[in-house]
């Protein structure tokens, strides 16, 4: 009896390569630039939050709010103009990397997505979505439903990078209205 065409092929043939959805759409250092791009000087900071700071954030935020933070903070002729947080949430599976960029007056200058590596959702990079964070600080919900609106078949990734973008957002305003920023 004749084989089957496909059973001469070798078996690594017959196994369907999985596809690569991971994409690194900028490095840190560019996503500072696109934040502050007047910016002539970018400082890397490195902070630990006061256990008593971390918890009222986590219960206000019901959020993860870890301990250790890095900032990059932007200066212009010597003078700070703002701070940049590089952070990572979870998807749906996998992690998603953004850029927070928060002006000295508390407000949202902008976000970035710097790395997506999930298989559905990397909508959240287009900049219509990302703009509406643009003007909002630690006073404003951050939350998808409330003042940020949902990309369909992208929810997760919606909703954790709001959720991420308003715990950074808390945590530069804290370290702000402390005075570790200046």
């Amino acid at each position: 009896m004749p084989r089957p065409a496909w059973s001469l092929l070798p078996a690594g043939a017959l196994i369907a390569p999985g596809a690569a959805f991971a994409v690194d759409y900028m490095t840190a250092d560019q996503a500072q630039a696109a934040l502050f791009p007047e910016a002539d000087h970018f400082e890397t900071r490195s902070f630990t939050l006061p256990e008593a700071d971390r918890a009222r954030l986590q219960s206000k935020l019901a959020l993860t709010v870890r301990p250790k933070w890095v900032v990059r903070v932007a200066s212009k002729g010597g003078k700070v103009i703002g701070a940049v947080v590089v952070d990572d949430v979870i998807g749906k599976f996998d992690r998603i990397t953004f850029a927070s960029g928060l002006g000295l007056d508390g407000q949202v200058r902008e976000v970035e997505i710097v790395a997506y590596r999930e298989s559905h959702g990397a909508e959240v990079r287009q900049e219509s979505w990302r703009k509406q964070f643009a003007g909002k600080s630690a006073d404003a919900p951050l939350r998808v439903g409330d003042d940020i609106a949902n990309i369909s078949g992208a929810t997760l990734s919606c909703t954790h990078v709001a959720d991420g973008v308003r715990r950074t957002v808390a945590v530069l305003s804290a370290l702000q209205h402390s005075g570790a920023l200046r």
